[in-house]
């Protein structure tokens, strides 16, 4: 499986200069844990995240210096205070955010995308297109898509399964009922896999089973529930 196969492709994205508060309220209500963040022409320039927020003097969390260890050189320890500085007071994204982005392309293997993470210690990496953001993965579709493998080598199907997602992410996409994110349909060996809330509603569900069978190639349809989500009261 590729990138392509698992990202998510609806990507929420913010401006360098998002003021740091309006970030916070954003990823409470889409429920994320970070965004890329691109510019005015649409070209990533950095990554942030809910790790960037952590420590900020609003909340009381900003770093405490006699806390950190100090460093051999005195340069070094007084570079590691002006960063931590920078994130508990800057006031935009530009400010806390990681400039130096790790990307992946959208044929870039999901072995090669897991080794990253695992390496990098990073959640979450942007899927490139011509220079644009055009997905992002993150750890949470790695683990849907072994979900949706069943202890299973990877098959010759690989190519028909990316075949079939296509199709039916199309016939989906004419149909104003069927609003599912794409990174919630993972096809394998022909077996389509959705992902749904637990609040959806039957009907909707067996519209979805119904849709996928429409697909030539699909050999069945599995529903995989996960909680509704809850979003926080302001």
């Amino acid at each position: 499986m590729r990138a392509m196969d698992v990202m998510t492709t609806d990507v929420i994205t913010v401006d360098p200069d998002t003021t740091v508060q309006a970030l916070a309220a954003l990823l409470a209500e889409r429920g994320i844990s970070g965004a890329p963040v691109v510019d005015s022409s649409g070209r990533l320039v950095g990554i942030v995240s809910e790790g960037d927020l952590l420590h900020r003097t609003e909340i009381g969390t900003a770093r405490r210096h006699r806390e950190r260890r100090r460093s051999w050189w005195l340069d070094d320890f007084a570079s590691d205070l002006a960063r931590d500085y920078i994130k508990s007071h800057g006031r935009t994204v530009k400010d806390v955010m990681t400039r130096d982005v790790v990307t992946v392309t959208e044929d870039t293997d999901l072995g090669e995308v897991a080794a990253l993470l695992e390496a990098k210690r990073i959640k979450r990496v942007p899927v490139m297109r011509d220079g644009k953001v055009a997905g992002i993965i993150s750890r949470a579709n790695l683990v849907r898509a072994l979900g949706a493998t069943k202890g299973a080598t990877p098959s010759q199907a690989e190519g028909d399964d990316r075949t079939i997602r296509a199709r039916l992410l199309a016939e989906l996409g004419r149909e104003e009922w069927a609003r599912v994110w794409p990174e919630d349909i993972i096809v394998r060996d022909g077996v389509v896999h959705f992902w749904l809330s637990s609040d959806e509603s039957e009907e909707k569900k067996q519209a979805l089973r119904v849709a996928a069978e429409t697909i030539p190639g699909v050999r069945g349809v599995e529903e995989h529930v996960v909680p509704a989500p809850v979003f926080p009261a302001f």
